[in-house]
């Protein structure tokens, strides 16, 4: 390669990682304050891995008004620039994210069943198949979040080998099961319901009562079980952040730590969902953040 070719191969990854910074500075409400602790290059990995997971997940929203084929076809060609970039090769699609993919792929030996699974989960959301029992559950927070989980602990250096794979698989469908009670009633607006249907059921909720904020009585208490369920998985993960190495643990500290207050704070009013969107205010997220950092020093 020649010496011009190596400094566009270098002014093309600098661009890629300030895009996927930017992207995350500006989409990962929750996250961000975490990843901002880590240190480089591990940083610009977390910011890459970020970005095609939101982009991705953009895919199969459809928030631009694509009809569910167009969609497909576009999910269809993502797959394949992510096929040809966990194998080292930048896609053509001119897509800005992909050297800073390759690059983190490449140094932190991210295993590319992750990318598959959550194409995979996407690709479930576009089928509109309802969850029917808590197992299709865990099963689409294993690829949507669980995988995330996998992911991120290659890029933050782990020991324990399988059975730290499974705690990150946990930590990740807590987050994931928090996050689908955060968005109970902006996703059911969408006609997306994903607590299980046998649940909701036996509970005598139904996807109308999600969209127009009725919380009855019946209601509070299947969120109540939802919510230890949750609860349940951030203990059973809670030995991951001492199998990571020192220099990830308060980024991790402060994303769990996000997210178990935002889990708690609706716990104080399961009902609460169905009215508004659930969350910690900018200055709560940097209050966890501080602490984190803080207890790395």
């Amino acid at each position: 390669m020649s010496l011009a070719a190596v400094a566009t191969v270098a002014v093309s990854l600098e661009r890629s990682r300030q895009y996927c910074e930017q992207l995350a500075r500006s989409e990962a409400r929750n996250f961000y304050y975490g990843m901002k602790l880590l240190p480089q290059p591990r940083r610009c990995a977390m910011f890459a891995l970020y970005a095609y997971m939101r982009l991705v997940d953009d895919i199969a929203d459809g928030l631009d008004g694509q009809s569910v084929a167009q969609r497909r076809a576009a999910l269809d060609a993502w797959a394949a620039s992510t096929q040809a970039a966990t194998a080292g090769q930048i896609p053509a699609d001119g897509q800005p994210l992909w050297p800073a993919f390759v690059e983190m792929v490449q140094r932190y030996a991210v295993p590319p069943y992750v990318f598959s699974e959550v194409i995979a989960a996407q690709r479930q959301d576009l089928d509109g198949a309802a969850l029917q029992t808590f197992e299709d559950l865990k099963q689409y927070c294993y690829r949507v979040a669980g995988v995330v989980g996998v992911a991120s602990i290659h890029i933050f250096g782990f020991e324990g080998a399988q059975a730290t794979i499974a705690l990150a698989i946990d930590r990740g469908i807590a987050f994931q099961l928090t996050n689908i009670l955060r968005d109970l009633r902006e996703d059911a607006r969408r006609g997306r319901v994903y607590l299980p249907q046998e649940e909701l059921a036996a509970a005598g909720v139904s996807a109308a009562d999600l969209c127009d904020g009725r919380g009855t009585q019946r209601f509070g208490e299947m969120m109540s079980r939802q919510i230890e369920r949750a609860r349940q998985y951030y203990q059973k993960s809670a030995p991951l952040e001492e199998r990571i190495e020192r220099d990830s643990r308060p980024t991790l500290a402060a994303m769990t730590q996000i997210y178990r207050e935002l889990l708690e704070k609706i716990a104080a009013d399961p009902t609460r969902v169905l009215r508004q969107r659930v969350s910690l205010s900018p200055l709560s997220k940097l209050r966890i953040a501080w602490r984190a950092a803080r207890a790395r020093g």
